[in-house]
């Protein structure tokens, strides 16, 4: 990391939002850990139950343009940029509330975006910058009644590499990584949509409990932050990273396979046909 050793953090200054839990918060000990300066964002700082030593909690809705440009001008120059913060959403497509998937979009993408917009600036006039967005294996390997999510986190995606030659002459690099099933609580937090009477309860509620299952068994919080710290440290980050859910067999199947095979292994390993 221009002059200095890899994995010093030299006194860089990192914003993780969404860090008051879950993933956020395994991001930001861990780059306390490395020696950056840490901004993690919440909705409401003071209401964060579990402060962590070396973070400074910064206020940050992702739904509110003015909450994103406080937040940017309260970070000041941010070396590195980690787009962890949103929300997980459920739902036959049918029946999906359309102000429901315009917030989903907004927390998850829109947001986003405008935040990275905010820094990049700062990061391409000093040559250096490292953007991490946290997205989802979900993306690559999408699943029934997961379509509002899984298209979110595509988009997010997308964003990421299509602006990535545009920044790397700069010195910034954009990174996406993309964890599977990881045990953060997040289905007790997950908004999900199901109208009564419902012609796909049976299909719902099957997937439902698979995904809760594989989440509560997932991967540690603290792997996922290792991945990021891999994608911010490397001299050269790889344009994606995937970690948990048996990652490397799985995107090893997903060239080898054709999609509507994939398609398939995801269903099965939620209990659909």
């Amino acid at each position: 990391m221009s002059g200095r050793a890899a994995g010093d953090g030299g006194g860089r200054t990192a914003l993780v939002t969404g860090a008051s839990s879950g993933i956020g918060a395994a991001v930001a000990a861990a780059l306390v850990a490395r020696g950056h300066r840490v901004l993690g964002t919440s909705r409401d700082p003071g209401a964060v139950a579990a402060p962590l030593p070396g973070v400074h909690y910064l206020p940050l809705d992702l739904a509110d343009e003015a909450s994103i440009e406080a937040c940017a001008a309260a970070a000041g120059p941010v070396d590195v940029l980690v787009n962890n913060a949103g929300e997980s959403q459920s739902g036959p497509f049918e029946e999906l509330p359309m102000a429901a998937v315009r917030r989903l979009f907004q927390l998850n993408v829109l947001g986003a975006v405008r935040l990275t917009q905010l820094l990049l600036p700062g990061m391409r006039e000093r040559g250096h910058g490292r953007v991490v967005m946290v997205g989802s294996m979900l993306a690559s390997f999408p699943l029934a009644y997961r379509s509002s999510y899984v298209a979110s986190k595509a988009a997010l995606k997308g964003f990421a590499d299509a602006a990535r030659r545009e920044l790397a002459p700069h010195g910034v690099a954009l990174t996406t990584v993309e964890p599977g099933s990881i045990a953060t609580g997040i289905s007790a937090r997950r908004t999900d949509y199901l109208a009564d009477g419902s012609p796909f309860a049976d299909g719902y509620r099957t997937m439902r409990a698979a995904l809760d299952a594989n989440e509560a068994r997932g991967t540690a919080p603290e792997r996922v932050a290792a991945t990021v710290l891999k994608a911010i440290e490397a001299p050269r980050p790889r344009p994606h990273y995937a970690v948990g859910s048996n990652a490397p067999a799985v995107f090893l199947l997903r060239r080898l396979l054709p999609d509507a095979a994939v398609e398939r292994m995801v269903a099965r390993r939620h209990g659909l046909r």
